[in-house]
């Protein structure tokens, strides 16, 4: 069992609708944070936020920014929440060289930086008994990809090929990996577009439910979390 109190997190995505949440739970568990966004104002309405990092995961350097601003300003890392992550609509022939970019770096690449980059604070808080944690969403598109949804779905299924490797490589040290795949979360996400226009979708995941269950699943350790795991949220 994982304890939350006093834990040293980073979450990526954090004034987003989920990611919001999530923080929220963490804070009200005592877990002391490192929060990312790229609205300053709304990251400092935060609660329990001992850092807030307002910078676009577009830029350049962000993704060692985030965890060397996070790391320093809580004393080193235990976990990492990676709930950032931006959506596009169009068919394989219609998608942009630029939309592709955007998509890969927001939703695979600069998560993937972020995890490499954390590496060392992870393995010291392992070596301290700590019990490191990296969470990440990649949904039920990186396991079923979706027409109208190509690019998209593929670099969620990049970052969740990533996440599988590199979970064996990590585990070996005492840091845990889990990629949670729900499927689509009444966040408002796909009325916010990066192009084109959403599908009609079925009811999704009530938000706070789903928080719940990410959170939960840090505190009981688990490693992966399939769509059948957000049954009833």
């Amino acid at each position: 069992m994982t304890q939350i109190d006093g834990t040293r997190a980073l979450v990526v995505g954090a004034t987003g609708a989920l990611g919001t949440l999530i923080a929220e739970r963490l804070a009200e568990r005592g877990a002391r944070l490192a929060l990312q966004g790229r609205d300053a104002s709304r990251l400092a309405e935060s609660p329990g936020a001992v850092e807030t990092i307002a910078i676009d995961l577009t830029d350049e350097t962000a993704p060692e920014e985030i965890v060397e601003r996070a790391r320093e300003a809580l004393g080193g890392l235990d976990l990492i929440v990676l709930a950032a992550g931006v959506v596009g609509f169009d068919t394989a022939e219609e998608t942009g060289p630029q939309d592709l970019e955007t998509l890969f770096t927001v939703n695979a690449l600069a998560p993937m930086r972020i995890i490499s980059a954390s590496v060392p604070a992870l393995r010291g808080s392992a070596a301290d008994g700590r019990g490191p944690v990296v969470l990440a969403l990649t949904g039920i598109v990186a396991e079923l990809p979706t027409a109208g949804l190509a690019s998209y779905s593929a670099s969620k299924a990049a970052l969740a090929a990533y996440l599988t490797a590199a979970g064996r490589e990590l585990r070996r040290t005492g840091i845990r990996l889990l990629d949670a795949h729900p499927g689509h979360i009444e966040t408002g996400l796909a009325d916010r577009p990066l192009f084109g226009v959403a599908p009609r979708f079925p009811q999704g995941h009530d938000p706070a439910a789903v928080a719940d269950r990410l959170v939960r699943a840090i505190e009981d350790d688990e490693t992966s979390l399939p769509p059948a795991a957000f049954s009833g949220t």
